[in-house]
């Protein structure tokens, strides 16, 4: 039976998506509400999403021609960024493996997609620029999907990448400028490519790289605007709330540890990236600082690592994968790499965070955390004595956890909003031919 309103018609749609670890959980979360509305959803994806698309009801389509990683271990990894020394060396992997070198391949598979299911809209993962130049050359309109915090240029907020805080003073004004001119050096080195796959489209060519984003119809950013930093957005940007679903790949089973009395010791959940990040040697640090503490602690190293590599004392439980949303009601603290999913679900669970980024956004996730008093950042390098410190300073200070829960409380408020399926369904009315 299907869920759509009276007033809102059933829809085609085509999602385009790229397999960013976190970023998988959310958009398909857009894609599952709008099957159940009873809308016709296809999914562009790659074999390590597979059983996620599936599992939401939409119709899967395999990338063919673009990039198609059969699993999420390290050694499908297209990009390896944790192998970079540097963020020019990141900016230029990136640009070759991921947003410029396979655009036309993207936009071929897009092209034959557009071709068969003629859809209303087309909804993007940012990787993938030559999706929305497919979109745009077949006059369809686009929208892209930023599960995360705003990640492109906006007045008002700190480059991204680096972990900044908002511009103070002249000063932090002149640090963005020079940051925000580097950045835009790097990224135009992918313009040439990115025009000559839109002049095959008829498309006039872009001044900027990220100009690209600016002819969606809406940019459709996930997260809540009291987790965000304040800035002035461009006229399409669109904040529409987090998806708080758990992975389909997360399991839904009980935890000796965190049932485990005394209840006086405190549930201490780690959660690291979906994803490898060279992460193995971070979840050990983290997992000796709680072996040496009095603390419950459950430790989910994700798919991408083996538990049984982690040695770990009699508090601490490592397992693959748990429901995070069933465990974070109970903890005390989370530990995490700092990917957008894992922090947003732990405020919304009102817990406070001690974080270690590992690379990506997850820096500036952290920022985020330590502006508004919900957490700490460590780094990931650090030992087991500081890991421990940063943790027993987030335990023993209440305030974190009164900020936390303060946050929680309008991120879950926006959670459930249903902006995101309101802004998708806005599309102008056509009349059958």
């Amino acid at each position: 039976m299907s869920d759509t309103s009276s007033t809102t018609p059933a829809r085609t749609y085509l999602f385009a998506l790229v397999d960013g670890g976190g970023t998988v959980p959310p958009e398909l979360g857009a894609v599952r509400r709008l099957v159940e509305r009873g809308h016709d959803v296809t999914v562009l994806a790659e074999d390590s999403m597979a059983d996620e698309v599936i599992a939401t009801g939409a119709a899967l389509r395999r990338w063919t021609t673009a990039p198609n990683r059969p699993t999420r271990l390290a050694d499908d990894d297209p990009t390896r960024d944790w192998e970079c020394k540097n963020p020019l060396q990141l900016f230029d992997r990136l640009l070759d493996l991921q947003f410029v070198g396979p655009a036309p391949a993207y936009a071929t598979d897009v092209d034959a997609a557009i071709a068969e299911r003629r859809p209303d809209l087309v909804v993007c993962s940012m990787f993938a620029l030559g999706a929305m130049i497919a979109a745009e050359g077949a006059g369809i309109p686009f929208d892209m999907l930023m599960p995360n915090v705003y990640l492109l240029r906006a007045a008002g907020m700190p480059p991204m990448g680096l972990g900044l805080q908002p511009a103070r003073g002249f000063a932090g004004r002149t640090r963005d400028r020079a940051i925000n001119a580097l950045m835009e050096r790097s990224w135009a080195k992918g313009l040439p490519a990115i025009n000559d796959l839109r002049r095959e489209r008829g498309l006039a060519p872009l001044a900027r790289l990220w100009d690209q984003a600016e002819h969606a119809r809406r940019k459709l950013v996930m997260t809540s605007t009291a987790f965000d930093f304040p800035a002035t957005m461009p006229d399409n940007v669109r904040y529409v709330g987090p998806v708080l679903d758990d992975p389909a790949w997360a399991i839904d089973g009980d935890s000796k540890i965190a049932a485990r009395e005394p209840a006086d010791q405190p549930f201490v959940l780690v959660a690291m990236s979906s994803t490898y990040q060279d992460q193995q040697d971070s979840i050990q640090r983290v997992v000796d600082a709680l072996g040496s503490l009095p603390v419950r602690a459950l430790v989910t190293t994700g798919p991408a690592i083996d538990p049984t590599i982690i040695d770990h004392e009699a508090n601490v439980e490592v397992v693959q994968s748990a429901s995070h949303q069933a465990l974070m009601p109970t903890a005390a603290v989370v530990v995490t790499h700092g990917g957008h999913g894992t922090v947003i679900k732990s405020l919304a669970a009102g817990v406070p965070l001690v974080i270690l980024p590992h690379g990506r956004d997850q820096a500036d996730n952290a920022a985020r955390v330590v502006a508004r008093h919900a957490g700490v950042k460590v780094p990931r390098s650090s030992k087991p004595a500081k890991i421990a410190a940063a943790i027993c300073r987030v335990l023993d200070d209440p305030s974190f956890a009164d900020d936390a829960r303060a946050l929680g409380e309008i991120i879950r408020r926006d959670a459930a909003s249903a902006a995101l399926v309101r802004e998708l369904e806005n599309l102008p009315v056509t009349c059958p031919i």
